[in-house]
């Protein structure tokens, strides 16, 4: 076990007065155990208390031969893991459930009365996840700096004759040339009138002189996750075009001067969103400012109008405006950044410039 970060949960599940917990994401599992376990739709379930207790009830499917601090309880095909919990969990309080359990193990575990009761334990990992330690800080800046490196080598391979799907396809050939876990997030590779839609499908189009190219991509390097967007322009660009993408480029930069400790996430999106409101572009800003990233490319938190939260050093989170103008022009510019003592760490140095392809 990560006994630092078991120890962060054991000590706010203790100021919650929730004395015991069932932790089941693979991306929380991992974040206490170090190890990955995707077990489909069979149960996986790592209980903790506040007594010390630690216990990881898994199908034989998924061997484990390395010492995880943590005792197994192994099921196998033909047994009922609900009753295995059922043994482990104290029956005289209630617990903490993680929120993305399958609802048919929850409901069979509240039908055996397993507890006084069931609430939701997850926010209580999510905003410890939220504070990196040094060790995933390094693993966050190693990712990202994977990220600068293919985005220059895609730039370098892009030609008129290569569509978004040809794109996303190089993408993925240069991560597995990085060695690294493949995607995070499935890319988003954008030409012209197509980047007007944030979450555009990448797909057959090809691109013409004058179109922007949003590329919005990221990796998985040691289980981290990296996430970055650039758009470039494949010939000279209208007018308009360049204005909103130095738009852009400076609510991007003027988001980014506003990470420091103590600032609201909300204060952050407001220095974005104000710079693009103030060239009369703000109906074209669709979406939050910025997500937070770690072991999954949307962590829990948002750089968000209503989240009145303040950041704290060790906190990773995305800068990315942008502006989407229908049948038009897309640009978005993203960029994350590490909350550090006096104020952020970019960790994203792929330059932020108009570049012409």
């Amino acid at each position: 076990m990560k006994e630092n970060r078991l120890n962060k949960i054991l000590e706010e599940m203790t100021r919650e007065n929730l004395h015991q917990m069932i932790i089941t994401s693979p991306a929380a599992v991992f974040y206490l155990t170090g190890k990955w376990i995707e077990s489909g739709e069979r149960l996986l379930a790592l209980y903790i208390n506040t007594k010390g207790d630690r216990k990881l009830v898994i199908n034989e499917l998924f061997p484990i031969h390395e010492n995880l601090g943590v005792d197994l309880v192994w099921y196998n095909d033909t047994q009922d893991p609900i009753l295995a919990l059922c043994n482990i969990i104290d029956k005289s309080c209630s617990i903490g459930i993680d929120k993305n359990w399958q609802a048919h193990f929850l409901i069979r575990l509240m039908e055996k009365n397993a507890a006084t009761g069931f609430v939701n334990g997850s926010p209580i990992i999510d905003r410890a996840r939220t504070i990196k330690d040094a060790e995933e800080i390094e693993l966050m800046r190693k990712a990202s700096a994977i990220n600068d490196r293919v985005m220059g080598k895609i730039v370098n391979r892009f030609s008129k004759d290569k569509s978004e799907k040809v794109i996303s396809s190089i993408l993925g050939e240069l991560y597995e040339e990085e060695k690294t876990q493949g995607f995070s997030f499935t890319p988003i590779v954008a030409y012209g009138a197509n980047g007007a839609d944030p979450h555009h499908e990448t797909d057959a189009s090809m691109v013409k002189l004058g179109d922007s190219v949003i590329i919005d991509t990221g990796c998985r390097n040691e289980f981290y996750c990296s996430d970055m967007t650039r758009t470039f322009f494949c010939g000279e660009p209208s007018e308009e075009a360049r204005k909103v993408y130095e738009i852009v480029l400076e609510a991007n930069l003027a988001g980014i001067r506003m990470v420091k400790p103590g600032t609201r996430f909300c204060d952050i999106d407001k220095a974005a969103r104000d710079v693009i409101e103030g060239y009369a572009y703000g109906k074209y800003f669709t979406h939050r400012t910025g997500h937070s990233i770690g072991i999954e490319v949307h962590d829990f938190g948002d750089v968000s109008s209503v989240n009145k939260e303040e950041v704290k050093p060790g906190m990773i989170f995305s800068i990315e405006p942008g502006i989407y103008i229908h049948n038009n022009v897309g640009v978005r510019i993203e960029d994350l950044v590490l909350v550090t003592e006096k104020g952020c760490e970019v960790l994203n140095s792929y330059p932020k410039n108009l570049i012409v392809l």
